[in-house]
This record gives C-alpha cells, structure tokens and sequence, in this order.
C-alpha cells in the first residue's frame, strides 16, 4: 500500500476517492520506563524506552490504517497524518488518518 502525507501521488491520477481510514494505538508507560525516564530528566538526554514504545505505536495505528484501506479495495492512501493525545494519565493516543483512493 503506498501511503503519502501528499495530498497526490506523482505520476500517478486518482481515480476515486473511498472515504477516510484511519487507525489508532492507545499506549500506556510502563514502571520501569517511568523510573528511568525520572533519571532521564534529571540527567538529560533522550529517553529511549518511550521513543521506542511511540515508534511502535505508529507503526500499528498506521498498519492498522492500511488494512482499512485494503478492506475498501484501496491502492494508496493520500494526506497521511500522525497525531498524538494524552488520553490519561500515563496513556497516550496515536492515531494516523488519511484519504483511501483508487488510482488509474
């Protein structure tokens, strides 16, 4: 599936568009992560335990965005967005959202 934050796809027309798909990830922060991202804070630098837990968020939601377009018989998804939300303490949303299309 190809997948662009574009709102077209160069070399290529639009045949139809199908509708919105989107897909979402809801994460919560784990203990351990949460005692080493106060050390974190303290000490500086990157806290790798949460980019690494966000970057495998994405990759769901948007997995999870492709599979909806697959199912309404999609060839790409265009205007691919990623947001992110507290949805309560220690959890956090990351949804992705695009516009299925059809190609000629």
């Amino acid at each position: 599936m190809l997948c662009v934050t574009t709102p077209d796809i160069a070399n290529q027309a639009i045949k139809e568009v199908l509708g919105t798909v989107t897909g979402n990830v809801v994460q919560s922060k784990h203990v351990g992560r949460d005692i080493m991202a106060g050390f974190k804070t303290i000490f500086g630098g990157e806290i790798r335990g949460y980019t690494e837990m966000l970057t495998e968020a994405r990759k769901k939601a948007q997995a999870r965005a492709i599979a909806e377009a697959e199912a309404m018989g999609a060839d790409a998804i265009v205007n691919m967005r990623f947001t992110t939300s507290a949805i309560m303490q220690g959890a956090s949303e990351i949804l992705v959202y695009g516009t299925a299309v059809k190609l000629r």
